[in-house]
């Protein structure tokens, strides 16, 4: 599970609700200094606002996006909250592996390597070089697929920017909805007033849903994505200039060097101790998403 989202949207509900049932009182009369009132999240609740701000907002996104990309909003959940996260130095290693037996035994060799490969643009940049293409031709369709693939991962997240941006916006339909009922229904000679207060709140409410949404549960989901495709977008930059380096007969040792650069320095530290790159769980981190 990806911890450290978890435990953000934890806290960030938890200490919500604390300050919607405490009430802080420094004065010097005061009694208590804390006053914990579970009762107060009834105030917070309203069926109205929560029809208009999730139900509007659910709606508007079904209407702006196509099937295929709402029938992908469950594997965008799964990769949020997946912890296997793409690893630079399982791939640099490989590609040294590689270097090393293509320096032995020629470019052919890699055949019999690229079909152990789990990672599907891994096994094609290999067989790329191995046909014997061009390597301008090669460069050009492995850096196409990364383009393509990157350009589908940030549909993936303006779907949430999207939903993000209308959650808010149906907060303020819904105040003013409340405000217009509120004020068609006030009467002061009648003794209107007297809930004028508790329609101010059920007004105020949705606006409060709406943030929350955005800024709790759609901000959150779209920023993690981007950041798994990021990790995965080095990765496969890193591959092609390990692949192109292989093509052109680089020393492996120094195609080790100019793959670390792809990094930072304590990463580039731990792989140089060979202590991130010894698990072979990194095949299946090179999944597409």
């Amino acid at each position: 599970m990806n911890i450290t989202y978890i435990i953000g949207l934890v806290l960030a509900i938890g200490v919500m609700l604390f300050g919607m049932i405490t009430k802080i009182d420094l004065s010097e009369t005061a009694e208590k200094l804390i006053d914990v009132n579970v009762v107060n999240l009834i105030n917070f609740f309203d069926a109205a606002s929560i029809l208009i701000v999730i139900g509007c907002t659910l709606a508007v996104v079904v209407a702006s996006f196509p099937p295929t990309m709402l029938k992908a909003i469950p594997k965008h959940f799964k990769v949020v909250l997946n912890t296997k996260k793409f690893n630079p130095v399982y791939y640099i290693e490989q590609l040294v592996e590689l270097a090393q037996t293509a320096r032995k035994n020629g470019l052919l060799s890699l055949e019999e390597k690229a079909n152990e490969q789990e990672d599907p643009f891994f096994k094609q940049a290999i067989m790329l070089i191995v046909d014997a293409n061009d390597p301008d031709k090669v460069r050009a369709i492995l850096e196409n697929d990364i383009e393509c693939m990157s350009s589908r991962h940030e549909d993936g997240a303006g779907l949430y920017d999207k939903a993000g941006a209308v959650a808010p916006a149906f907060g303020m339909v819904g105040t003013l909805v409340g405000l217009i009922n509120m004020l068609k229904s006030m009467s002061l000679d009648g003794g209107g007033a007297s809930s004028l207060g508790a329609d101010m709140g059920t007004a105020l409410i949705t606006t409060l849903y709406g943030c929350i949404l955005a800024h709790m549960i759609f901000g959150p989901i779209a920023n993690n994505l981007r950041i798994r495709d990021a990790e995965e977008v080095l990765c496969k930059q890193i591959i092609v200039e390990g692949i192109m380096s292989i093509q052109s007969g680089e020393n492996p040792k120094f195609l080790k060097e100019k793959l670390l650069t792809y990094m930072g320095q304590q990463q580039r530290e731990g792989a140089g101790e060979g202590g991130e790159g010894g698990e072979g769980g990194g095949k299946k981190k090179g999944k597409k998403k």
